[in-house]
């Protein structure tokens, strides 16, 4: 299987997540199902429901963020010696050449994209476009929309 590519704080992020679900969720679940089930009849017992409801998406949850950083291989940019070239957990500040509007996104996986916060995967056509380019160049990327051209103004790695 191949490995996916993550940044350090996206890891860090499900780390979180997962620590959270198994600490503090897991067994908030689990004694509403015991609370539950001590009201009787289960057939018709909504909290009952609810509760294995909640478990059921939580250890689903649970497998999912599991797997997720079984499977990453997890990138810190700051040890990267790219020589000034747009590689995976770069920030890269660009100029689109059509409205004059500047940009700025963070290459990440997928799992942490995030369009809000400035945060693009790896696999979008904007990144894959621009990876291997550096500072000063000028691309053109496809997009759902048309061709885009942009020019590449900064590259960082934070």
């Amino acid at each position: 299987m191949n490995k996916s590519p993550m940044t350090a704080e996206g890891a860090q992020r499900l780390r979180e997540e997962l620590h959270r679900l198994k600490t503090v969720d897991r067994p908030r679940i689990i004694n509403a199902i015991a609370e539950a089930r001590a009201l009787g009849d289960l057939k018709e017992n909504a909290e009952y429901h609810a509760a294995r409801e909640q478990q059921s998406f939580a250890e689903g949850r649970i497998a999912e963020i599991e797997g997720k950083l079984g499977n990453a291989e997890i990138i810190d940019v700051t040890k990267v010696n790219a020589q000034g070239r747009v590689v995976f957990g770069a920030t890269v500040q660009l100029l689109n050449l059509s409205n004059d509007s500047e940009v700025t996104y963070r290459i990440v996986g997928e799992d942490e994209a995030d369009i809000k916060l400035g945060l693009i995967s790896i696999n979008s056509p904007l990144a894959r476009g621009v990876i291997g380019k550096t500072e000063g160049d000028t691309v053109t990327v496809q997009v759902p929309s048309g061709a885009v051209e942009y020019e590449i103004l900064a590259v960082q790695y934070l």
